[in-house]
Protein backbone atom coordinates (compact mmCIF):
# COMPACT_ATOMS: atom_id res chain seq x y z
CA UNK A 1 0.00 0.00 0.00
CA UNK A 2 1.45 3.35 -1.04
CA UNK A 3 1.49 5.97 1.71
CA UNK A 4 1.80 9.69 1.21
CA UNK A 5 4.46 11.50 3.19
CA UNK A 6 5.12 15.23 3.18
CA UNK A 7 8.57 15.94 1.76
CA UNK A 8 10.40 13.17 3.64
CA UNK A 9 14.06 12.58 2.84
CA UNK A 10 16.32 9.58 3.24
CA UNK A 11 20.06 9.73 2.69
CA UNK A 12 21.97 6.49 2.11
CA UNK A 13 25.73 5.85 2.19
CA UNK A 14 27.52 3.07 0.36
CA UNK A 15 31.34 3.10 0.46
CA UNK A 16 31.75 0.64 -2.46
CA UNK A 17 35.40 -0.23 -2.65
CA UNK A 18 35.17 -3.66 -4.24
CA UNK A 19 32.29 -5.13 -6.18
CA UNK A 20 28.72 -3.96 -6.68
CA UNK A 21 27.06 -5.36 -3.57
CA UNK A 22 26.72 -2.23 -1.45
CA UNK A 23 25.33 -0.03 -4.20
CA UNK A 24 22.93 -2.75 -5.37
CA UNK A 25 21.60 -3.21 -1.84
CA UNK A 26 21.05 0.56 -1.48
CA UNK A 27 19.30 0.79 -4.88
CA UNK A 28 17.02 -2.14 -4.02
CA UNK A 29 15.97 -0.53 -0.72
CA UNK A 30 15.63 2.95 -2.24
CA UNK A 31 13.43 1.76 -5.13
CA UNK A 32 11.19 -0.19 -2.78
CA UNK A 33 10.81 2.84 -0.45
CA UNK A 34 9.84 5.35 -3.18
CA UNK A 35 7.28 2.85 -4.41
CA UNK A 36 5.80 2.54 -0.92
CA UNK A 37 5.93 6.27 0.00
CA UNK A 38 4.78 9.05 -2.31
CA UNK A 39 6.54 12.32 -1.50
CA UNK A 40 9.71 10.54 -0.33
CA UNK A 41 13.08 11.43 -1.84
CA UNK A 42 16.10 9.14 -1.54
CA UNK A 43 19.66 10.22 -2.23
CA UNK A 44 22.45 7.60 -2.33
CA UNK A 45 26.06 8.62 -1.71
CA UNK A 46 28.20 6.07 -3.55
CA UNK A 47 31.87 5.48 -4.23
CA UNK A 48 31.14 2.88 -6.94
CA UNK A 49 33.03 3.74 -10.14
CA UNK A 50 30.03 2.64 -12.21
CA UNK A 51 27.24 4.11 -10.06
CA UNK A 52 25.96 5.88 -13.21
CA UNK A 53 25.62 2.67 -15.23
CA UNK A 54 22.39 1.69 -13.46
CA UNK A 55 18.82 2.95 -13.83
CA UNK A 56 17.30 4.88 -10.94
CA UNK A 57 13.58 5.36 -10.38
CA UNK A 58 11.98 8.78 -10.05
CA UNK A 59 12.80 10.38 -6.65
CA UNK A 60 15.96 8.26 -6.28
CA UNK A 61 19.24 9.91 -7.17
CA UNK A 62 22.90 9.45 -6.33
CA UNK A 63 25.91 11.57 -5.48
CA UNK A 64 29.17 10.08 -6.73
CA UNK A 65 32.20 10.48 -4.44
CA UNK A 66 35.76 9.84 -5.71
CA UNK A 67 36.36 6.10 -5.94
CA UNK A 68 38.68 4.16 -3.68
CA UNK A 69 39.39 0.55 -4.53
CA UNK A 70 40.33 -2.32 -2.26
CA UNK A 71 43.24 -4.44 -3.43
CA UNK A 72 43.33 -8.22 -3.05
CA UNK A 73 45.50 -7.86 0.07
CA UNK A 74 42.84 -5.74 1.78
CA UNK A 75 44.69 -2.41 1.35
CA UNK A 76 43.02 0.63 -0.23
CA UNK A 77 44.17 2.88 -3.07
CA UNK A 78 42.65 5.76 -5.07
CA UNK A 79 41.10 4.75 -8.38
CA UNK A 80 42.71 7.83 -9.95
CA UNK A 81 46.41 6.97 -9.94
CA UNK A 82 47.51 10.63 -9.73
CA UNK A 83 45.56 11.40 -6.56
CA UNK A 84 46.93 10.55 -3.15
CA UNK A 85 44.67 8.31 -1.01
CA UNK A 86 44.56 10.84 1.87
CA UNK A 87 43.51 13.59 -0.52
CA UNK A 88 40.79 11.34 -1.99
CA UNK A 89 39.51 10.50 1.51
CA UNK A 90 39.47 14.21 2.43
CA UNK A 91 37.42 15.02 -0.67
CA UNK A 92 35.02 12.17 0.03
CA UNK A 93 34.57 13.26 3.64
CA UNK A 94 33.88 16.85 2.62
CA UNK A 95 31.34 15.89 -0.10
CA UNK A 96 29.52 13.54 2.30
CA UNK A 97 29.27 16.20 5.02
CA UNK A 98 28.20 18.92 2.57
CA UNK A 99 25.55 16.63 1.03
CA UNK A 100 24.11 15.86 4.48
CA UNK A 101 23.99 19.56 5.40
CA UNK A 102 22.26 20.53 2.14
CA UNK A 103 19.90 17.54 1.81
CA UNK A 104 18.82 17.61 5.50
CA UNK A 105 17.64 13.97 5.72
CA UNK A 106 15.03 12.65 8.15
CA UNK A 107 16.77 9.25 8.10
CA UNK A 108 20.39 8.37 7.27
CA UNK A 109 20.99 4.69 6.35
CA UNK A 110 24.61 3.55 6.36
CA UNK A 111 25.50 0.34 4.54
CA UNK A 112 27.85 -2.07 6.34
CA UNK A 113 30.70 0.28 7.35
CA UNK A 114 29.52 1.85 10.66
CA UNK A 115 31.99 4.78 10.50
CA UNK A 116 32.44 4.75 6.73
CA UNK A 117 35.63 4.00 4.87
CA UNK A 118 38.52 4.89 7.19
CA UNK A 119 36.08 6.75 9.47
CA UNK A 120 35.00 9.17 6.73
CA UNK A 121 31.38 9.57 7.91
CA UNK A 122 32.06 10.01 11.61
CA UNK A 123 31.76 13.79 11.63
CA UNK A 124 28.61 13.57 9.44
CA UNK A 125 27.07 11.14 11.95
CA UNK A 126 27.87 13.59 14.79
CA UNK A 127 26.38 16.49 12.85
CA UNK A 128 23.17 14.62 11.89
CA UNK A 129 22.78 13.36 15.47
CA UNK A 130 22.62 16.99 16.68
CA UNK A 131 19.98 17.69 14.00
CA UNK A 132 17.81 14.81 15.26
CA UNK A 133 18.15 12.68 12.12
CA UNK A 134 17.38 8.99 12.74
CA UNK A 135 20.64 7.11 12.15
CA UNK A 136 20.37 3.54 10.86
CA UNK A 137 23.15 1.01 10.36
CA UNK A 138 22.33 -1.72 7.81
CA UNK A 139 24.41 -4.91 8.11
CA UNK A 140 24.69 -7.82 5.72
CA UNK A 141 23.45 -11.02 7.35
CA UNK A 142 27.08 -12.26 7.30
CA UNK A 143 29.78 -9.65 7.89
CA UNK A 144 32.94 -11.75 8.21
CA UNK A 145 34.53 -14.43 10.38
CA UNK A 146 34.12 -13.22 14.00
CA UNK A 147 37.89 -13.09 14.73
CA UNK A 148 38.50 -10.93 11.62
CA UNK A 149 35.57 -8.57 12.27
CA UNK A 150 36.43 -8.23 15.96
CA UNK A 151 40.04 -7.28 15.19
CA UNK A 152 38.96 -4.78 12.52
CA UNK A 153 36.38 -3.12 14.80
CA UNK A 154 38.57 -3.14 17.93
CA UNK A 155 41.26 -1.08 16.17
CA UNK A 156 38.79 1.75 15.59
CA UNK A 157 36.61 1.42 18.69
CA UNK A 158 33.66 0.68 16.37
CA UNK A 159 31.32 -1.16 18.76
CA UNK A 160 31.33 1.72 21.27
CA UNK A 161 30.70 4.24 18.48
CA UNK A 162 27.80 2.18 17.09
CA UNK A 163 26.24 2.46 20.56
CA UNK A 164 26.94 6.19 20.60
CA UNK A 165 25.63 7.18 17.16
CA UNK A 166 23.04 4.74 15.88
CA UNK A 167 19.33 4.59 16.72
CA UNK A 168 18.61 1.39 14.78
CA UNK A 169 20.57 -1.56 13.40
CA UNK A 170 19.02 -3.61 10.60
CA UNK A 171 20.39 -7.07 9.75
CA UNK A 172 19.46 -7.91 6.16
CA UNK A 173 18.60 -11.55 6.83
CA UNK A 174 16.29 -13.72 8.99
CA UNK A 175 17.45 -14.46 12.57
CA UNK A 176 17.61 -18.21 11.98
CA UNK A 177 19.99 -17.90 9.01
CA UNK A 178 22.96 -16.13 10.60
CA UNK A 179 23.70 -13.34 13.08
CA UNK A 180 26.17 -10.77 11.66
CA UNK A 181 27.55 -10.02 15.15
CA UNK A 182 27.95 -13.65 16.16
CA UNK A 183 31.03 -14.29 18.31
CA UNK A 184 31.46 -10.58 19.14
CA UNK A 185 31.08 -9.02 22.55
CA UNK A 186 27.92 -6.98 21.88
CA UNK A 187 26.78 -4.58 24.62
CA UNK A 188 23.08 -5.08 25.56
CA UNK A 189 22.31 -1.48 24.49
CA UNK A 190 23.57 -2.23 20.97
CA UNK A 191 21.79 -5.59 20.83
CA UNK A 192 18.52 -3.87 21.82
CA UNK A 193 18.70 -1.64 18.71
CA UNK A 194 19.05 -4.62 16.39
CA UNK A 195 16.29 -5.97 14.16
CA UNK A 196 16.53 -8.85 11.69
CA UNK A 197 14.49 -7.58 8.75
CA UNK A 198 15.02 -10.55 6.41
CA UNK A 199 16.56 -11.03 2.96
CA UNK A 200 15.89 -8.35 0.34
CA UNK A 201 13.69 -9.72 -2.41
CA UNK A 202 14.54 -8.81 -6.01
CA UNK A 203 11.96 -8.32 -8.70
CA UNK A 204 12.04 -7.74 -12.44
CA UNK A 205 11.75 -4.24 -13.84
CA UNK A 206 8.34 -3.55 -15.30
CA UNK A 207 9.69 -2.68 -18.73
CA UNK A 208 10.97 -5.77 -20.52
CA UNK A 209 13.87 -5.17 -22.92
CA UNK A 210 13.12 -7.21 -26.05
CA UNK A 211 15.96 -9.59 -26.94
CA UNK A 212 17.71 -8.86 -23.68
CA UNK A 213 17.61 -12.41 -22.35
CA UNK A 214 19.21 -15.16 -24.42
CA UNK A 215 16.77 -17.44 -26.27
CA UNK A 216 16.45 -21.00 -25.02
CA UNK A 217 17.86 -22.60 -21.89
CA UNK A 218 21.14 -21.57 -20.28
CA UNK A 219 23.13 -21.72 -17.06
CA UNK A 220 24.21 -18.30 -15.83
CA UNK A 221 27.74 -17.90 -14.48
CA UNK A 222 28.29 -14.64 -12.55
CA UNK A 223 31.01 -13.36 -10.23
CA UNK A 224 29.27 -10.07 -9.31
CA UNK A 225 31.63 -7.14 -9.87
CA UNK A 226 34.23 -9.54 -11.25
CA UNK A 227 37.25 -7.94 -9.60
CA UNK A 228 38.23 -11.30 -8.14
CA UNK A 229 36.17 -13.60 -10.34
CA UNK A 230 38.62 -14.69 -13.05
CA UNK A 231 39.62 -17.94 -11.34
CA UNK A 232 36.06 -19.23 -11.09
CA UNK A 233 35.47 -18.52 -14.78
CA UNK A 234 38.73 -20.27 -15.77
CA UNK A 235 37.55 -23.27 -13.73
CA UNK A 236 34.14 -23.30 -15.49
CA UNK A 237 35.79 -23.22 -18.94
CA UNK A 238 38.25 -25.96 -17.85
CA UNK A 239 35.29 -28.14 -16.76
CA UNK A 240 33.72 -27.75 -20.23
CA UNK A 241 37.06 -28.64 -21.87
CA UNK A 242 37.42 -31.67 -19.58
CA UNK A 243 34.02 -33.29 -20.07
CA UNK A 244 32.35 -33.75 -23.50
CA UNK A 245 29.09 -34.69 -21.71
CA UNK A 246 28.80 -31.16 -20.36
CA UNK A 247 26.63 -29.56 -23.03
CA UNK A 248 24.43 -27.05 -21.18
CA UNK A 249 24.62 -23.65 -22.81
CA UNK A 250 26.38 -21.27 -20.44
CA UNK A 251 26.13 -17.48 -20.35
CA UNK A 252 29.14 -16.07 -18.48
CA UNK A 253 29.05 -12.47 -17.20
CA UNK A 254 32.56 -11.27 -16.35
CA UNK A 255 31.62 -8.18 -14.31
CA UNK A 256 32.65 -4.55 -14.80
CA UNK A 257 35.63 -4.62 -12.44
CA UNK A 258 37.51 -7.52 -14.00
CA UNK A 259 40.98 -6.30 -15.06
CA UNK A 260 41.28 -5.98 -18.88
CA UNK A 261 44.17 -8.45 -19.16
CA UNK A 262 42.21 -11.19 -17.38
CA UNK A 263 39.06 -10.34 -19.33
CA UNK A 264 40.81 -10.69 -22.72
CA UNK A 265 42.38 -13.99 -21.70
CA UNK A 266 38.96 -15.41 -20.74
CA UNK A 267 37.22 -14.13 -23.89
CA UNK A 268 39.87 -15.91 -25.98
CA UNK A 269 39.73 -19.12 -23.95
CA UNK A 270 35.92 -19.25 -23.91
CA UNK A 271 35.63 -18.66 -27.68
CA UNK A 272 36.94 -22.21 -28.27
CA UNK A 273 33.90 -23.79 -26.58
CA UNK A 274 30.70 -23.79 -28.67
CA UNK A 275 28.40 -24.01 -25.61
CA UNK A 276 29.80 -20.90 -23.93
CA UNK A 277 28.87 -17.27 -24.54
CA UNK A 278 30.75 -14.56 -22.60
CA UNK A 279 29.59 -10.98 -22.03
CA UNK A 280 31.38 -8.30 -20.03
CA UNK A 281 28.61 -6.66 -18.01
CA UNK A 282 24.86 -6.33 -17.76
CA UNK A 283 23.13 -3.73 -15.60
CA UNK A 284 19.97 -5.86 -15.41
CA UNK A 285 21.31 -9.07 -13.91
CA UNK A 286 17.88 -9.80 -12.42
CA UNK A 287 16.57 -10.49 -15.94
CA UNK A 288 19.41 -12.88 -16.71
CA UNK A 289 19.02 -14.77 -13.42
CA UNK A 290 15.24 -14.97 -13.83
CA UNK A 291 15.69 -16.50 -17.30
CA UNK A 292 18.39 -19.00 -16.31
CA UNK A 293 17.91 -22.72 -15.66
CA UNK A 294 20.52 -22.56 -12.89
CA UNK A 295 23.20 -20.24 -11.51
CA UNK A 296 26.93 -20.66 -10.80
CA UNK A 297 28.30 -17.88 -8.59
CA UNK A 298 30.69 -16.88 -5.83
CA UNK A 299 27.76 -16.10 -3.57
CA UNK A 300 28.02 -12.48 -2.52
CA UNK A 301 24.92 -11.11 -0.73
CA UNK A 302 23.15 -9.73 -3.82
CA UNK A 303 23.60 -12.73 -6.07
CA UNK A 304 22.38 -14.88 -3.20
CA UNK A 305 19.21 -12.75 -2.79
CA UNK A 306 18.63 -13.02 -6.57
CA UNK A 307 19.03 -16.83 -6.49
CA UNK A 308 16.44 -17.02 -3.67
CA UNK A 309 14.10 -14.42 -5.22
CA UNK A 310 13.94 -16.21 -8.59
CA UNK A 311 14.18 -19.66 -6.98
CA UNK A 312 17.07 -21.06 -9.02
CA UNK A 313 19.19 -24.18 -8.45
CA UNK A 314 22.65 -22.84 -7.62
CA UNK A 315 26.23 -23.98 -7.31
CA UNK A 316 28.33 -21.63 -5.18
CA UNK A 317 32.13 -21.45 -5.22
CA UNK A 318 32.82 -18.87 -2.48
CA UNK A 319 35.76 -16.52 -2.14
CA UNK A 320 37.68 -17.40 1.03
CA UNK A 321 39.96 -14.34 1.43
CA UNK A 322 40.53 -11.55 2.46
CA UNK A 323 37.02 -11.92 3.95
CA UNK A 324 35.34 -15.22 4.83
CA UNK A 325 31.83 -13.81 4.40
CA UNK A 326 31.02 -15.75 1.19
CA UNK A 327 32.34 -18.98 2.67
CA UNK A 328 30.24 -18.62 5.86
CA UNK A 329 27.10 -17.79 3.83
CA UNK A 330 27.64 -20.69 1.40
CA UNK A 331 28.26 -23.19 4.22
CA UNK A 332 25.10 -22.13 6.03
CA UNK A 333 23.00 -22.14 2.85
CA UNK A 334 24.33 -25.60 1.89
CA UNK A 335 23.50 -26.84 5.41
CA UNK A 336 19.91 -25.68 4.85
CA UNK A 337 19.84 -27.40 1.44
CA UNK A 338 19.39 -24.08 -0.40
CA UNK A 339 22.44 -24.40 -2.66
CA UNK A 340 25.30 -26.74 -3.45
CA UNK A 341 28.81 -25.59 -2.54
CA UNK A 342 32.26 -26.38 -3.89
CA UNK A 343 35.35 -24.88 -2.27
CA UNK A 344 37.70 -23.07 -4.70
CA UNK A 345 40.23 -25.93 -4.48
CA UNK A 346 37.47 -28.48 -5.27
CA UNK A 347 36.40 -26.43 -8.31
CA UNK A 348 40.00 -26.70 -9.57
CA UNK A 349 39.35 -30.43 -10.10
CA UNK A 350 37.84 -30.08 -13.58
CA UNK A 351 36.09 -33.45 -13.63
CA UNK A 352 34.54 -32.89 -10.22
CA UNK A 353 33.34 -29.43 -11.30
CA UNK A 354 31.99 -30.83 -14.59
CA UNK A 355 30.05 -33.56 -12.73
CA UNK A 356 28.45 -30.90 -10.50
CA UNK A 357 27.57 -28.73 -13.53
CA UNK A 358 26.01 -31.63 -15.46
CA UNK A 359 23.42 -32.31 -12.72
CA UNK A 360 23.00 -28.68 -11.59
CA UNK A 361 19.79 -27.80 -13.54
CA UNK A 362 18.05 -30.82 -11.99
CA UNK A 363 18.98 -29.88 -8.43
CA UNK A 364 16.03 -28.95 -6.16
CA UNK A 365 15.19 -25.26 -6.19
CA UNK A 366 15.62 -23.40 -2.85
CA UNK A 367 11.83 -23.36 -2.27
CA UNK A 368 11.68 -27.15 -2.66
CA UNK A 369 14.40 -27.85 -0.11
CA UNK A 370 13.35 -25.08 2.29
CA UNK A 371 9.72 -24.06 1.73
CA UNK A 372 9.60 -21.90 4.89
CA UNK A 373 12.20 -19.43 3.67
CA UNK A 374 10.65 -16.04 2.97
CA UNK A 375 12.26 -12.85 1.75
CA UNK A 376 10.61 -10.15 3.82
CA UNK A 377 13.30 -7.49 4.09
CA UNK A 378 11.71 -4.79 1.93
CA UNK A 379 8.19 -4.83 3.47
CA UNK A 380 9.74 -4.90 6.96
CA UNK A 381 11.94 -1.90 6.14
CA UNK A 382 8.89 0.01 4.85
CA UNK A 383 6.99 -0.75 8.08
CA UNK A 384 9.89 0.58 10.19
CA UNK A 385 10.30 3.66 7.98
CA UNK A 386 6.55 4.38 8.22
CA UNK A 387 6.79 4.34 12.04
CA UNK A 388 9.89 6.56 12.03
CA UNK A 389 8.34 9.12 9.67
CA UNK A 390 5.06 9.18 11.61
CA UNK A 391 6.96 9.75 14.83
CA UNK A 392 8.97 12.58 13.24
CA UNK A 393 5.81 14.18 11.80
CA UNK A 394 4.17 13.99 15.24
CA UNK A 395 7.26 15.51 16.84
CA UNK A 396 7.37 18.40 14.29
CA UNK A 397 3.68 19.06 14.87
CA UNK A 398 4.09 19.26 18.64
CA UNK A 399 7.12 21.57 18.19
CA UNK A 400 5.09 23.89 15.92
CA UNK A 401 2.14 23.85 18.35
CA UNK A 402 4.53 24.63 21.20
CA UNK A 403 5.85 27.65 19.27
CA UNK A 404 2.35 29.05 18.58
Amino acid sequence: MTQHVQDARILMYSHDTFGLGHLQRCRTIAHSLVEDFRGLQVLIISGAPIAGAFDYRARVDFVKIPSVIKLRNGEYTSLEKDIDLHETLRMRQSIIRHTAETFRPDIFIVDKEPLGLRGEIEDTLSYLKTRGTTLVLGLREVMDAPHLLEAEWARRDVMRKIGLFYDKIWAYGPPDFYDPLTGLDVPPAVRAKMRFVGFLQRSLQRIELPGHRPEGEYILVTTGGGGDGAELIHDVIDAYQQDPHLQHRALIVLGPYMPARKRNKLLKKGAKIPYIKIIEFDNRMEDLIAGAKAVVAMGGYNTYCEILSFDKPALIVPRTEPREEQLIRARRAAELGLIEMLLPEEAKDSQRFADALVVLPDRPRPSQSNPHLTLEGLPHISEIVAELLERRAGHHLSVIEGLN
